[in-house]
C-alpha cells in the first residue's frame, strides 16, 4: 500500500521557517502532480500549493511570496519551504498526490497523514 509520511513540522515563533518534506515512490509520480494541503483548527482543509508534472506551480493567496514548494525528482520527494511564518499558518499540513478524476482534472486523491505546524507570537 502506497504511504505518504510528512515531516518537518513543529513549532515556531512568529517570522520563523520550516521545511516540510513527503517522500514518495515510483508510482505517485505516475500521477499529475502533487501538492499540499492545510486544515486549520475550526476550518476545512485547504489548498496551500500544488506543482504539476509539467512543473507549473500554483499557491493560495494567503502563502504567496513566503512559502516555496519543490520536488526533488531523484529523491522523489515533495517539499514546502515556509518562511516568514505568521499564526494564522498553524494548522496541520497534508501532503497529497494528484491524479486526473473523470473529468480530467488534477485532484488530490492520496493523501498523507498530516504534520503539525504551529506558530506562536
Amino acid at each position: 500500500q502506497v504511504q505518504l509520511r510528512e515531516s518537518g513540522g513543529g513549532s515556531v515563533q512568529t517570522g520563523g521557517s520550516l521545511k516540510l518534506s513527503c517522500p514518495t515512490s515510483e508510482y505517485i509520480f505516475s500521477g499529475c502532480g502533487m501538492g499540499w494541503y492545510r486544515q486549520r483548527p475550526g476550518t476545512e482543509r485547504e489548498l496551500v500549493s500544488t506543482i504539476l508534472t509539467d512543473g507549473t506551480t500554483n499557491y493560495a493567496d494567503s502563502v504567496k511570496g513566503r512559502f516555496t514548494i519543490s520536488q526533488d525528482n531523484a529523491k522523489k520527494t515533495l517539499y514546502l519551504q515556509m518562511n516568514s511564518l505568521k499564526t494564522e499558518d498553524t494548522a496541520v499540513y497534508y501532503c497529497a498526490v494528484l491524479f486526473e478524476d473523470s473529468s480530467l482534472t488534477c485532484t488530490p486523491q492520496l493523501w498523507g497523514q498530516g504534520t503539525q505546524v504551529t506558530v506562536s507570537s
